[in-house]
């Protein structure tokens, strides 16, 4: 019986007779702040990283160590983003599929099929299939996933040296407690999302809060 992560499954997805195929993931569609980030990455066919996963089902640490680990075996990889302007002008969706564009894009060895995960694969330039829940079944987008997640946490990181009243680096974005009360108290700031703000904005002026 296949494994979650089986080789199996992803080549199941490969009915073109693609040779060189990328899998593509994102990180930081549903935080209140900062870049969507994405990763496309061509894995050696069958090669087994141990622990590899879903990146919202590993440790920080483990993402870390999974990081350098994928970057050194594969056969290529590259990390885009779409900024928060680009979000606030197409949608969070379409920010999404153009980050992940420009990921293949940067890719220095060309794939003939990418492996999308979700459910939309919308306005590549090469041949791109969705995959529902891919990150938690197809080796290369399990390995996307974690690149960008990555990329993104340390973006939030150094984001907090600029806005540390918001508290970036412990809450990724995301909308936590803590951070919704810091965009109450002190009103967002230049990496948020405003029209993801929209609820917690308006409640605030309905209190007097900004």
């Amino acid at each position: 019986m296949a494994t979650q992560l089986s080789w199996e499954t992803e080549f199941s997805f490969r009915t073109d007779g693609a040779a060189i195929v990328c899998g593509c993931d994102e990180a930081g569609r549903g935080p209140l702040a900062g870049p969507v980030f994405a990763a496309a990455v061509i894995l050696p066919d069958g090669m087994v990283i141990e622990g590899l996963n879903d990146s919202k089902k590993l440790s920080e640490k483990k993402r870390e160590e999974l990081y350098d680990e994928i970057r050194a075996k594969c056969i290529d990889c590259a990390v885009a983003h779409a900024e928060v302007y680009e979000i606030e002008a197409i949608n969070i969706l379409n920010a999404s599929m153009l980050a992940m564009r420009r990921a293949i894009a940067l890719l220095r060895v060309k794939p003939e099929l990418a492996l999308i995960d979700g459910n939309v694969a919308r306005d590549f330039t090469i041949p791109a299939k969705p995959v529902i829940k891919g990150d938690g079944k197809c080796p290369s987008i399990a390995a996307a996933s974690i690149l960008a997640k990555v990329e993104r946490d340390r973006f939030c990181r150094e984001l907090d040296g600029f806005y540390p009243e918001y508290g970036f680096a412990a809450h990724k974005g995301y909308a936590t407690k803590a951070h919704i009360a810091a965009i109450r108290k002190y009103g967002p700031c230049p990496a948020h999302r405003i029209s993801f703000l929209r609820k917690v904005l308006k409640d605030a002026e309905q209190q007097n809060l900004i």
